[in-house]
């Protein structure tokens, strides 16, 4: 009876074990995104603030004599994902493996990265929005349990970061 008991408490610890280890995966990716989608807005901090300053909002600049045009740059979230994960480009998917160099440990694909520039010259700015930066990736992590693998992880993260004038 002793040693069931051991065998069903080992197999709840692996479990609970595994559990741990995606969340783990999932928020560090999550946070990984989220840097690479602040990085985002900071790449277009001067058109914005240029906008803020000059009393209109959002990221336009002139464009002929009675024209404006908005200016937006999306980075390059894969690269800064790459860079803060040490993933790697493999067949149109980014893979993050472990330290043997085989075993994945996640892959990453599906990225959009949506950016919603505030209003040219809103009449009243109260209310109105803000500039944001919105990232949304999607996740596959491997599940093993009990040495075997499961079905993988399917999991979309979502990020969205804003700037926000002070004076």
């Amino acid at each position: 009876m002793a040693a069931a008991v051991t065998l069903a408490l080992l197999v709840i610890f692996c479990g609970i074990s595994e559990y741990f280890r995606l969340q783990i995966i999932a928020v560090g990716v999550r946070d990984a995104l989220e840097d690479a989608i602040i990085s985002v807005v900071n790449d277009n901090y001067a058109g914005v603030y240029h906008g803020v300053r000059e009393g209109y909002s959002g990221s336009y600049q002139p464009f002929g004599e009675d024209a404006w045009e908005e200016t937006l740059d999306t980075g390059d979230v894969y690269g800064q994902l790459d860079r803060i994960l040490g993933t790697q480009l493999d067949g149109g998917r980014r893979f993050k493996y472990m330290g043997d160099g085989q075993t994945e440990e996640f892959a990453l694909d599906g990225l959009e990265v949506t950016i919603r520039n505030a209003p040219f010259a809103p009449s009243d700015p109260s209310g109105t929005q803000r500039f944001e930066a919105e990232g949304i990736i999607r996740m596959e992590a491997p599940v093993r349990f009990l040495g075997k693998m499961l079905l993988p992880l399917e999991m979309e993260l979502k990020v969205q970061a804003g700037y926000t004038e002070v004076f």
